[in-house]
């Protein structure tokens, strides 16, 4: 369990992510088709999770727009946004943003937010995820993970994108 904050308060979450240098834990997340992806689908790309705990907060959008603009201009490389929004709310946000470089993939009917250790549990915030970022490579390694420690914060954009691009 680790602890992060929302507005100086703390919040936990359900585990720890995983560790740089380890295999990155398989999922099933839903799409916009309420079709299961895999992260086997995305085999031989980097990948990165731009986890949010909603994409109705105005960090979340941001977050999902700034990498929909950096990260999908970097070669052999795909941006997940992962949220436990529905499948339909997402693709209605990123069809109304214009966000044609993300792919949003939702935590319904999944236990990626217990496997991933980014899901809350307690406060009203319960059930959602933390805010999170991880990086894949090519081999499904880990190369980096970031919890924001404030849940309103934004991630750190340049430390993802600098490990993405060195890898």
């Amino acid at each position: 369990m680790a602890t992060i904050k929302f507005q100086g308060k703390p919040l936990h979450t359900s585990g720890e992510l995983p560790q740089v240098g380890s295999k990155a834990p398989d999922f099933s997340l839903v799409n916009g088709k309420l079709k299961d992806v895999t992260l086997g689908e995305f085999v031989g790309k980097k990948k990165v999770l731009n986890i949010v705990p909603s994409l109705d907060t105005p960090t979340c959008a941001m977050s999902t727009r700034k990498f929909n603009e950096k990260a999908s201009k970097l070669a052999n490389t795909v941006v997940l946004v992962v949220s436990a929004d529905l499948p339909f709310a997402q693709c209605r946000f990123c069809e109304t943003e214009g966000l044609k470089d993300v792919i949003p993939l939702s935590t319904f009917r999944s236990t990626f937010a217990d496997d991933y250790g980014v899901k809350l549990t307690d406060t009203f915030l319960a059930g959602l995820t933390a805010r999170a970022i991880i990086v894949i490579g090519e081999d499904d390694t880990v190369l980096y993970t970031q919890l924001v420690e404030e849940l309103a914060d934004e991630p750190d954009y340049d430390s993802a994108l600098t490990e993405l691009q060195s890898y």
